[in-house]
């Protein structure tokens, strides 16, 4: 055997796993298909990463099983991150909601980290190692993969894939994981992006295309949950951290609600203008809230030039249904090369809660993102790599 375990994927929870591994006096080799180890790491919140999230629990989560993540973050708490981080020297810094990001540090310190530890422990990180076949032996697992044209062959009695999800195919995402678990009879609950883009098309698409740019601070909501948080207008739809949000539980052909102007009554507003300066132009009311480009770009459903005063009950109507209820329906999402996250991936059915430990093949292991766990935007999906990564190298 070459190691204790063999982990395909140096992402946050192999990474996690193997330096975990490393403290108990587990030997781990980690086989990487990019040139470098922690590839989504460093490209995560613009390079700055954004590592964690301060009320990370459950209730954050979508899986078809949503219990199935407590005792991970039983075991690796929020706590349990930001004290590994501060003991090698990354500190955390409060961006919003609860978003932790390292304080004059950035995605490249997060990564260092790991690769550090693992030197120090002596754990080998294996990078351009493309993971061509997995043979189960009784003893444990036999893992070929080619490097520079060659083809090298490890045995260890563990395995751990934590190869992440489908999302940004031009960083090396792969199916990788999803394709194991099929061959081997693992259900798969349905894949899909998530923390993704929306677009327009059709009739609405020139409208949204034109505030291309503009930023408003919206609650956007469905039947199911609802958000607080900035929409970016594109040229192709609607961005921003609350779209994001809201497209993890958004179906095609679902309508989404925004409420431009959530801590506000347009219709109080108005009447207290009407009382104070009825001659005030709608235009003007609406200006002290938005950019002049986006109050222009209402002037499609509103009647801007108005007094205040002279608006009918008719128009007060359209303008509290426009201002508070404003429908959007999506045509449909970027896709995985702009989503953050997947949506979906092995049923954690399959799986126990408790180790991580695959149910149907003894020894292997799964964490991280190819699990039907997905996370809100936020660093949620950061401390779900890290919890599952501590909880599989516990058990190795």
């Amino acid at each position: 055997m070459n190691a204790d375990a063999i982990i395909i994927g140096a992402g946050a929870c192999g990474l996690m796993c193997a330096v975990q591994a490393g403290y108990l006096g587990k030997k781990v080799i980690v086989l990487e298909k990019n040139e470098k180890p922690g590839a989504k790491i460093l490209i995560s919140g613009g390079g700055r990463c954004n590592y964690t999230n301060q009320f990370a629990s459950a209730e954050q989560f979508i899986s078809a099983n949503p219990h199935f993540i407590k005792s991970a973050f039983t075991q690796w708490t929020v706590d349990d991150t930001i004290s590994f981080f501060e003991t090698y020297g990354i500190t955390g810094k409060e961006k919003t909601l609860g978003q932790l990001f390292p304080d004059n540090k950035n995605a490249k310190d997060v990564v260092e980290v790991f690769t550090s530890i693992c030197e120090d422990f002596g754990q080998e990180i294996r990078c351009n190692a493309d993971v061509k076949d997995i043979e189960i032996l009784p003893e444990g697992f036999k893992v070929s993969y080619e490097k520079n044209g060659k083809t090298v062959i490890l045995t260890a009695e563990k395995l751990v894939i934590t190869t992440g999800g489908l999302p940004i195919p031009k960083m090396g995402a792969t199916d990788f994981a999803l394709r194991f678990a099929r061959k081997h009879n693992l259900k798969i609950i349905e894949t899909a992006p998530a923390l993704v883009p929306l677009t327009i098309t059709g009739k609405d698409e020139e409208w949204f295309a034109q505030l291309s740019g503009n930023s408003v601070f919206c609650e956007v909501n469905n039947d199911e949950i609802s958000f607080e948080e900035n929409i970016l207008f594109t040229h192709w739809g609607l961005s921003g951290p609350a779209i994001l949000q809201i497209s993890s539980f958004w179906r095609r052909g679902e309508t989404i609600n925004l409420n431009l102007l959530p801590h506000q009554n347009i219709v109080s507003l108005l009447d207290e203008e009407r009382k104070n300066n009825g001659k005030t132009l709608l235009s003007t009311l609406l200006n002290r809230f938005y950019t002049k480009k986006f109050t222009d770009a209402l002037g499609k459903f509103l009647p801007l030039s108005k007094p205040v005063a002279a608006l009918t009950k008719a128009e007060i109507d359209l303008i509290e249904q426009t201002i508070h209820h404003f429908k959007v329906k999506p045509a449909g999402d970027k896709g995985y090369d702009k989503a953050e996250v997947m949506r979906g991936g092995i049923d954690t059915n399959e799986i126990s809660s408790k180790t991580l430990e695959c149910k149907k093949i003894p020894n292997l292991f799964f964490g991280g993102e190819c699990l039907d766990v997905t996370g809100w935007l936020g660093g949620y999906n950061f401390q779900w790599a890290w919890a599952s990564g501590f909880v599989i190298a516990q058990n190795l």
